[in-house]
């Protein structure tokens, strides 16, 4: 006790006494949770929640890896209804585990409440909000609350929100803390009318969280408190930033989509956008069952230029361009994607953000009867090799939940797709079915929707490749209804990286390395980069040698190496990447090595560029005719390479897919011995960023 009090006490010296009116402690995680208050008297002007991690976190940035974690924070938006008419509304938070049991707390901001429950491995936990606990979470004017929500588990989860009024629900998933960044740029929709107003919401993480609208200063948030704002008109384009991380949500309080459709029925839009430094360049959009959908493309960066195949430019959308050139940062471009179509495959020079709409049943008709919704489209550098989801069924006992086909949308490379496995629950992992795969030739990607008839248990799904999932439902009455979400996918910082030998610095933990030459790859995004601006540590020990090189190598005895890669920008920011490379011994009397990865270390290895290296080690060789031959099968059994025959070095160009090699010696006394391993590669899949998965 005599410590905790101590850490609270300098908690308290801290902040300077800015906060003390009531500190709850939660031994078990550690959090700290208060009152600010105005005087020495305590007088309460407002709340606030803070965790010692995230006071850590205020040093040390760290970014998820996917959709999945352990801290989060949400809010929600105007739901077509007023405060006093709380009571129809449906709010609900669902949560699945992954494969450790966990204890999740959910604590309101507002109400300086919480309440707690275990989940077993594998298992989904539904939370309906009650209406004290709506009216303490919902923004619906503009300005400063305490709305929030924060939400911790002992073990990683995936978490989702689901809003409902009558059967017009609308889900996201809900990004953890370590996803968060400190800027995003709006995508929301055309305002038809006046009594539905466009809106995003920030939940601030931390203390003295200075907000920016378009460059312009907002206002001043602590932990736990919500910025909501309106407007009349569509803000899509609209850049938000802070210095301190964020949450931020796209909350329009009634779309009509399309634009010119005939609004028959206005449905709030509700999606969690991820920060820009996870927006990709290569985006491959599939298409619901529905068939038929809208896509934003919106530009972060000046002078961006978008090339596209499968999608029809949506020509007098109020604000969007008409052009895929020289677009500047805010620009934004509407497509309409037809399921015929087999999706919209889109590359540019730049990072952007895409979200793709559901329209309204009043333009799509029959067979499906959808109403709007708003998915989030990652890009395909944020591909994973596991994705757990479950559909998203109301557990609200007063409200007739509607009758919905649920259905997971699964994004792969077309090569590969007949591995996409999946596992309901605790079963073994089966081949998808239930859907018919699409195939998009151009992008060499293709979707799935497959049904989901079972809607209390997580389905995993599974692909070495990669893959995107993303969830959507729709009307099988003739009451209009649908939702569509991302499901899970990763969330990569894409802006900075390095690579040894091709791995990804976040991954290269779970990857060991023989003891040997490695080599190292920065990849910096835009900015400038000045003289002696990047800089490589080993051990902490900057290696001066490599000042100002992107690309480098040395040779590495076994052990531990925590690698830091370090730049500074002209505009003056710095950042720094590290990783733990792991050096093991080898047996390398007789080894080869793709890409200078160890044969008895590739499994799960995945290589981002098409042209590979191999290379033998062999004590003894002999170099005489058929003494060394490499083999490969490409589907279809070995196929010997004769051009690399006694080749001790050699290259070769890949396709996309999962690579089989055999390099057979044979010794002087006779003697022969085979060694055998696989590989992966996924250039376009991964483009420049390899991951280990």
């Amino acid at each position: 006790m005599d410590l905790v009090n101590n850490l609270v006490l300098f908690f308290l010296n801290f902040v300077k006494y800015k906060c003390a009116k009531i500190i709850f402690i939660q031994y078990e995680y550690f959090f700290i949770f208060a009152k600010k208050f105005k005087d020495i008297y305590m007088k309460k002007i407002s709340y606030f929640f803070v965790t010692l991690t995230i006071l850590i976190q205020s040093f040390i940035t760290l970014y998820a890896q996917n959709t999945a974690g352990k801290e989060f924070w949400m809010t929600y938006g105007k739901y077509l209804l007023e405060p006093t008419q709380i009571n129809f509304l449906q709010m609900q938070i669902r949560f699945v585990s992954g494969s450790n049991p966990t204890t999740v707390t959910i604590y309101f901001t507002n109400l300086e409440t919480s309440f707690t429950f275990n989940m077993s491995a594998n298992e989904i936990y539904d939370y309906i909000l009650d209406n004290t606990e709506k009216a303490a979470v919902y923004n619906t004017v503009m300005g400063i609350t305490d709305n929030s929500i924060y939400i911790k588990s002992t073990a990683p989860i995936t978490v989702y929100s689901y809003v409902n009024r009558g059967q017009l629900p609308e889900v996201t998933n809900v990004l953890p803390v370590t996803a968060l960044g400190t800027e995003y740029f709006q995508i929301s929709y055309f305002v038809h009318s006046s009594l539905h107003l466009d809106a995003y919401a920030v939940v601030a993480t931390r203390n003295n969280t200075q907000l920016y609208h378009s460059e312009n200063p907002s206002v001043t948030l602590d932990a736990g408190e919500v910025y909501y704002r309106t407007a009349n008109t569509d803000m899509t384009g609209i850049c938000v930033s802070a210095n301190k991380p964020v949450a931020f949500f796209s909350l329009h309080q009634g779309a009509n989509i399309p634009f010119a459709a005939h609004p028959v029925v206005s449905v709030p839009l509700m999606q969690q956008m991820p920060p820009v430094h996870t927006l990709g360049k290569t985006f491959f959009v599939p298409v619901t069952g529905i068939g038929k959908e809208f896509v934003r493309i919106v530009v972060t960066q000046n002078n961006t230029t978008i090339t596209q195949t499968g999608g029809i430019i949506q020509t007098g959308v109020p604000g969007a361009k008409n052009n895929l050139t020289n677009l500047q940062a805010g620009d934004f471009v509407e497509l309409g994607v037809y399921i015929d179509s087999a999706g919209c495959y889109i590359q540019t020079d730049k990072p952007v953000g895409v979200c793709s709409y559901t329209p309204s049943y009043s333009f799509i008709m029959v067979p499906y009867l959808p109403m709007q919704s708003q998915c989030w489209i990652p890009g395909i550098e944020q591909t994973v090799s596991k994705a757990q989801m479950a559909p998203f069924v109301s557990k609200e006992p007063f409200f007739p939940d509607p009758q919905l086909a649920h259905y997971a949308l699964i994004i792969t490379p077309t090569n590969t797709k007949k591995n996409t496995k999946v596992s309901v629950g605790e079963m073994l992992p089966v081949n998808v079915s239930g859907g018919t795969w699409r195939d998009n030739t151009d992008a060499g990607i293709s979707f799935y929707s497959m049904p989901l008839p079972e809607i209390d248990v997580p389905y995993t799904f599974t692909n070495q490749a990669g893959i995107i999932v993303l969830g959507w439902a729709v009307s099988t009455t003739n009451y209009p209804s649908s939702y569509y979400y991302l499901a899970y996918s990763a969330m990569r910082d894409l802006t900075s990286a390095f690579y040894a030998n091709d791995i990804y610095f976040f991954d290269l933990q779970d990857t060991a390395f023989c003891a040997s030459v490695v080599d190292f790859r920065a990849e910096i995004e835009g900015k400038g980069i000045e003289v002696d601006s990047v800089k490589w540590y080993i051990n902490g020990i900057e290696e001066i040698a490599e000042r100002n090189k992107l690309e480098w190598n040395k040779h590495f005895f076994t052990g531990n190496y925590k690698i830091k890669m370090w730049a500074h920008f002209e505009n003056g920011d710095t950042i720094s990447k590290t990783g733990t490379l792991v050096i093991v011994s080898c047996n390398q009397d007789v080894a080869f090595f793709v890409n200078n990865v160890h044969h008895s270390l590739m499994q799960d290895t995945t290589f981002c560029n098409k042209t590979v290296n191999f290379r033998a080690e062999i004590d003894g060789f002999n170099s005489s005719t058929d003494t060394l031959k490499w083999y490969i099968d490409y589907g279809s059994g070995w196929s010997e390479e004769i051009a690399a025959q006694n080749q001790i070095t050699w290259n070769k160009s890949f396709e996309n897919g999962e690579y089989p090699i055999k390099m057979e010696i044979h010794y002087d006394s006779g003697e022969t011995e085979t060694l055998v391993c696989t590989f992966k590669v996924q250039a376009l899949w991964i483009k420049m960023r390899n991951v280990r998965y």
